[in-house]
């Protein structure tokens, strides 16, 4: 596998689209065993996209596109404003709040930093936020919609990891609002300390709020319809992502009444080509992923790290370095399919929860969407900002500090993290 984690690097140094990446250097260990039937290399990427739990994946793409094209982001702008504009730095706290409700929606950092910079950017500006704290608020605060349900890498995970995506989601709730409150800590000391100002003169009224709340309802229930659904057995997770597609539909058409033909074509050619690339992936890291357990990878790399320590949060925080420089030069969900394989085995050998340990990995890996040199959501929103990446670079420094705060309360308070699967699931 050495042979094979080198050329996988090679390649992608030198540009090589990841998919291709993948899959040819995992054709190198066949290449290297050719006691393996080759047939294997055909067999491997169908076999990877058969199990009935990715489906889940391609459906909440197309659900999260759906709720974007029915106005239930419009909507979710308002009452986030309401909620936080009366506050300093007010347009910078809405990001938070946004972030938080687009989690139910979204389930894409990337799309809800995109949405957001065209959104909320221009405003920011305006009002006197310099382009590096506008993309680097905006940016981090997008971490917090891959967290909650129903985030993609967290699919993504417990597919691999065969860990229950209903614990994971209810994790994911109580991971989503901790990261929200970090977040909105940190906003309140920069906007305190630049004197920044509120978005609104008045805190809004009781009676803004709940017609507000009134419209927004329909997105604020989902992610709760799809934990009691998945919960009490209503639906499988595949099921419960066909669930969310007929449901966005029926919000737009019967609610909202937005939801047009020309929108659900566009909705599906954005949906198309999303899961398109996100399924050519995970197709064929079957083959990269078939040599792991062969090589006994998994065993090795505990023994390594198990040689430092015994002690289950030094062993985490270990490898929380190791996911950091990951995340800095692999796509997110190229990293969660590669790495659950070899980690989740260690961490579960030690006595960490598989359901903690997957919000803490998913969590660390989204975060290099942010860093450079892959970053893709920080050159997303530098791009619709116009913001150099070293004015990005110069600013980002608190929110990451901000960040790994957050990280260790994950780390050292698991009970905290599994709260909400331990109510719905039992320990």
């Amino acid at each position: 596998m050495l042979l094979v984690a080198i050329i996988f690097i090679i390649f992608l140094s030198i540009g090589m689209p990841v998919a291709f990446a993948i899959g040819i250097s995992g054709v190198a260990f066949f290449l290297q065993h050719p006691e393996l039937p080759f047939t294997m290399i055909a067999q491997l990427p169908i076999a990877q996209t058969q199990k009935v739990p990715m489906l889940a994946i391609p459906l909440f793409i197309f659900a999260g596109n759906l709720m974007n094209a029915t106005g239930i982001t419009e909507r979710l702008v308002k009452l986030s404003t309401l909620l936080t504009g009366h506050m300093k730095g007010g347009l910078a706290q809405v990001s938070v709040v946004l972030s938080t409700l687009m989690g139910g929606v979204s389930g894409s950092a990337t799309a809800d930093a995109a949405m957001e910079a065209r959104i909320l950017g221009p405003g920011m500006l305006k009002s006197g936020y310099t382009k590096g704290y506008t993309a680097s608020v905006i940016g981090f605060t997008s971490l917090i919609t891959a967290t909650i349900p129903p985030g993609i890498g967290i699919i993504i995970y417990g597919t691999v990891g065969e860990v229950s995506i209903g614990r994971l989601f209810a994790a994911g709730l109580m991971v989503g609002l901790i990261m929200m409150l970090v977040m909105m800590g940190t906003v309140a000391v920069t906007a305190r300390l630049r004197n920044w100002k509120p978005e609104r003169e008045k805190r809004a009224s009781f009676k803004e709020i709940f017609e507000s709340l009134a419209e927004t309802i329909w997105a604020l229930v989902f992610p709760i319809l799809l934990l009691v659904g998945i919960r009490f057995g209503l639906f499988t997770p595949s099921e419960v992502g066909a669930f969310a597609c007929v449901y966005a539909v029926l919000v737009g058409v019967f609610v909202y009444k937005e939801f047009t033909w020309k929108r659900l074509r566009e909705t599906m050619h954005h949906t198309i080509r999303d899961i398109g690339a996100i399924m050519f992936i995970i197709s064929l890291s079957g083959i990269f992923g078939y040599g792991i357990p062969i090589e006994r990878i998994p065993q090795m790399l505990t023994k390594i790290i198990t040689g430092l320590s015994v002690n289950p949060s030094i062993v985490l925080i270990l490898i929380i370095f190791f996911l950091i420089f990951v995340g800095m030069v692999m796509e997110g969900s190229v990293a969660i399919l590669l790495l659950t394989p070899i980690l989740l085995p260690m961490v579960e050998s030690l006595g960490v929860d598989p359901v903690h340990f997957g919000l803490i990995m998913c969590s660390v890996i989204t975060m290099g969407l942010l860093t450079p040199p892959i970053g893709i959501s920080m050159y997303t929103v530098c791009s619709i900002l116009e913001c150099p990446t070293r004015e990005y670079l110069s600013e980002f420094l608190v929110f990451l500090i901000s960040f790994i705060i957050y990280i260790i309360i994950l780390v050292f308070l698991p009970d905290l993290v599994l709260l909400i699967p331990r109510l719905l699931y039992g320990s």
